[in-house]
């Protein structure tokens, strides 16, 4: 109904008189109009509605009420269990590894025992150098070890340090042998490691791109690591079942919280800094451009026990499956750069309770890194135990 049109208000040229004579008018017809419909109305309500009745329409009044606004329920923060997940063992071995080819930088070396490489290859999205030695003689294809080296302050490291002697004894007796520099050693990128489990899927990935070395046996496989590297192997073996043995120099204990005791938790932020300071393990990598509450989890894990089992190798040695040969050296620990021996003992003894194939040997006398004789008889007796479950093994 509009008023406007029906009062002509808007006619601005009509004659007073008949202006006013028109709005009466209009008001008396609206107020009969609205007297009739009420009348009407009350009539209708008056009488009952017979079943028959049917045809005429029914209306309900529906009260007019404000649509509800939907508030979004609050997103819930990732507890310190969940953020460190994927640094579990658990959570390595769910891990999606992406991996490739292995790349020739270029050729270094040869001699009448190898020719040695320059190598990357894709690790996770990084890109990770190492060496690869392959030897002039013996039985094609060759069987690989993977050599994974100890802990060096990065600007003093060059690839196949704490690798190069152990790896030309074993190219001598037919071997390929593959070292890693891991993320941030050498010319790799660097990416977090929290507890070495960055390094270990630097290795795993390292075993997926050995098939595609053409004179390689991908099927036959051993490790060998010291130090660090030690760490690193036995972590390797509770992830993936291809590695058919491995030999442990000199290494670092398989449970986190005792190297957390003797070097303190991951440095975090510059590593450069890091490697100058004392009180933290600059072997862990942690990025001060990670999320913040995940560095705050990695951080308040290293006093945190429950946390630290699913972390550590030596509470999932159940899941080992490759025959381990330990050596140490019964001076080693004796500064703070060391592996106590007694690190070396509680591994064999964890594997050894865990049903495992396990060896131990002490060298007298010999610290973290062996000499002389005792080097040799440590190579040697490594070199047949590789012989036994690598080379030879069906």
């Amino acid at each position: 109904m509009s008023t406007t049109d029906d009062l002509n208000i808007s006619c601005i040229h009509c004659d007073p008189s008949y202006l006013q004579f028109n709005m009466r008018f209009s008001i008396q017809k609206y107020f009969l109009q609205f007297v009739f419909t009420a009348l009407l109305f009350s009539a209708c309500t008056s009488q009952a509605i017979s079943p028959a009745a049917t045809s005429s329409p029914q209306f309900a009044i529906v009260p007019n009420t404000p649509t509800p606004t939907l508030i979004p329920s609050p997103t819930a923060t990732p507890t310190p269990q969940q953020l460190l997940f994927p640094y579990t063992i658990d959570g390595l071995r769910n891990h999606q590894y992406q991996s490739g080819k292995i790349h020739i930088r270029q050729m270094l070396e040869q001699t009448d025992v190898y020719t040695r490489y320059a190598i990357d290859y894709p690790s996770d999205g990084l890109t990770i150098t190492g060496i690869m030695q392959i030897p002039v003689h013996g039985k094609l294809p060759f069987p690989v070890i993977v050599m994974n080296h100890g802990y060096f302050n990065r600007d003093e490291y060059s690839p196949g340090d704490g690798t190069w002697r152990a790896a030309e004894y074993l190219n001598q007796r037919g071997y390929i042998t593959l070292a890693s520099d891991y993320r941030s050693w050498g010319e790799s990128d660097i990416g977090p490691s929290f507890y070495y489990s960055g390094l270990a899927i630097d290795v795993i990935n390292l075993l997926n791109a050995i098939p595609y070395i053409p004179q390689a046996d991908a099927s036959r496989i051993g490790m060998w690591g010291h130090s660090m590297g030690g760490g690193v192997t036995v972590k390797v073996l509770t992830i993936d079942l291809r590695v058919r043995a491995a030999v442990l120099y000199s290494t670092v204990s398989a449970e986190d919280a005792d190297m957390i005791n003797r070097w303190g938790p991951g440095c975090i932020g510059d590593l450069s800094a890091g490697e100058l300071q004392v009180g933290c393990n600059s072997s862990d990598i942690v990025p001060l451009t990670l999320p913040r509450d995940l560095i705050e989890a990695y951080s308040d894990s290293s006093t945190d026990p429950d946390l630290l089992e699913q972390i550590s190798s030596f509470y999932h040695l159940d899941l080992v499956a490759a025959p381990v040969e330990i050596n140490y050296g019964t001076a080693d620990g004796l500064t703070s750069a060391g592996a106590p021996p007694e690190w070396s003992k509680k591994l064999y003894q964890g594997l050894v309770d865990a049903g495992k194939d396990a060896q131990i040997f002490a060298y007298e006398g010999e610290g973290h890194s062996f000499n002389g004789d005792a080097w040799l008889a440590f190579m040697e007796r490594s070199a047949r135990f590789f012989d036994q479950y690598v080379k030879d093994a069906p």
